[in-house]
């Protein structure tokens, strides 16, 4: 299983569509890795150096309708190899929100006054998941935190715990 805990990226935008998480013009690159280098490159936030605030984060904290757009599994393969492997957000576009699970990935969606508070907590800490209790515990560079409780469906939960859909698919069929 992959990991779910470490510091967050804050993208406070809603609408966060899948041509800013990874360019199209990156559709034809032979392998996963390729993208790397070209995460959120297309993404223009007031405050936001990609070069900069990426590094060292595990997760994505944003608004509703995160990863809009066309049906790409590049999108969710990007982030996959910038060890990015949990999005939190409002709202998800339906597909984006699948290809999430079926890599293995969580898409976690809370209300907007959770998002607010995660939000209000500062950026500079650390989040941590705990599947089994659906559990997300915030933690600020300050000393606060906070726990919010999420939903997950069990077969989302299967398909993160054996790592994606095909792995589960393997050890089903």
């Amino acid at each position: 299983m992959k990991n779910f805990s470490g510091q967050a990226l804050f993208l406070d935008r809603s609408d966060i569509n899948t041509d800013e998480i990874i360019p199209a013009k990156y559709l034809t690159e032979n392998t996963k890795n390729a993208l790397k280098p070209h995460i959120l490159e297309d993404l223009h936030l007031d405050g936001f150096n990609v070069a900069e605030d990426i590094i060292g984060r595990n997760i994505i904290v944003t608004r509703s309708n995160f990863g809009c757009g066309s049906s790409r599994e590049h999108a969710v393969w990007v982030f996959e190899v910038n060890d990015i492997n949990v999005v939190i957000a409002e709202s998800f576009a339906r597909i984006f929100r699948q290809n999430m699970f079926n890599c293995g990935m969580l898409a976690i969606e809370l209300p907007k006054e959770d998002i607010d508070t995660i939000f209000a907590l500062g950026t500079d800490g650390t989040i941590k998941i705990d599947m089994e209790q659906n559990l997300i515990t915030a933690e600020s560079g300050r000393g606060n935190s906070l726990s919010i409780t999420f939903t997950m469906n069990e077969f989302d939960r299967e398909l993160v715990k054996a790592g994606g859909w095909l792995a589960y698919a393997d050890s089903k069929y």
